[in-house]
């Protein structure tokens, strides 16, 4: 199973960036590979909203919608997607959002995922590993145009795009 994970420290808080993630509607505006994403259901548990979404990912001629359960965390904050259908056979992904002491956030990002077809893994694996790690920087650049400069980078206590441990 493929793993990414990164840590990075951006000047918003933790309920900003917590908004930009959840906001799953606008991930075609701003996210690599993201050709479309449609909410099929909201719904709650406990006190928790949940979605269920389906993204449409493509590359070149490729096309591959993904349907997940996304969860929404608002007071810890944070956001974990289950994976329910599409090309995967495996698919776990989690966004925390740690406060620092400066007004800022650590943002953590982790993927993880396994492709069900060997002639689709040996198409696309390496793009979808180019994009996920791509994702973190991505929300870091929207977080910058919704909210202003104040966004950029403030220092990580990890490399962009360090990777998980297997």
């Amino acid at each position: 199973m493929k793993r990414f994970q990164t840590r990075r420290r951006v000047a918003h808080s933790p309920e900003q960036m917590f908004a930009l993630v959840a906001d799953i509607e606008r991930y075609p505006e701003f996210l690599p590979l993201c050709e479309g994403l449609r909410v099929r259901a909201r719904k709650t548990q406990g006190d928790r909203p949940v979605l269920i979404a389906d993204m449409t990912m493509g590359y070149k001629s490729i096309r591959e919608t993904i349907t997940s359960e996304v969860t929404l965390y608002p007071d810890e904050p944070k956001v974990t997607v289950s994976y329910l259908s599409g090309p995967f056979s495996r698919m776990e992904n989690r966004w925390r959002f740690l406060p620092l002491a400066d007004g800022g956030c650590e943002i953590e990002f982790f993927i993880a995922y396994e492709l069900r077809s060997t002639m689709l893994g040996l198409l696309v694996s390496q793009v979808f590993d180019r994009a996920f790690r791509k994702f973190a920087s991505a929300f870091e650049a929207r977080a910058r145009t919704v909210y202003g400069a104040a966004g950029a980078a403030i220092g990580s206590g990890l490399p962009s795009g360090a990777p998980a441990s297997a």
